[in-house]
């Protein structure tokens, strides 16, 4: 009869190319670093978000001795392992990250400002 095909239509999903396992889309890892106030004039900085295959001792040493500051590193179970420095580090620690080649400045999230 004719050689046209038929097509039946489909649902539409606007979000197919975000859901694909292989698209880049909404799969950027971020740094974050957030500063947490505590009592009075107290605040913490946290890191979040660096690769596993960094040592986080050996960073927050670098960041320590630059800084002059204290922190640990925490084990967190939804987070994973995170930087804790004292005071209001961000702009420190951001400029740190980038300067030793550990993060690009794209990927990194400032958050409080």
């Amino acid at each position: 009869m004719s050689d046209f095909e038929v097509q039946t239509p489909t649902a539409f999903d606007p979000f197919a190319d975000a859901n694909a396992d292989d698209s880049g889309a909404g799969t950027k890892d971020y740094v974050h670093i957030r500063i947490q106030q505590r009592n009075g004039r107290k605040s913490l900085t946290t890191v979040q978000g660096l690769k596993k295959d960094f040592s986080y001792n050996k960073i927050l040493k670098d960041l320590k001795k630059e800084f002059c500051c204290n922190g640990t590193v925490v084990q967190d179970p939804e987070l994973g392992q995170v930087i804790q420095l004292q005071g209001d580090q961000r702009k420190n620690v951001s400029t740190f990250l980038v300067q030793a080649g550990i993060v690009k400045k794209e990927s990194i999230k400032i958050h409080g400002f």
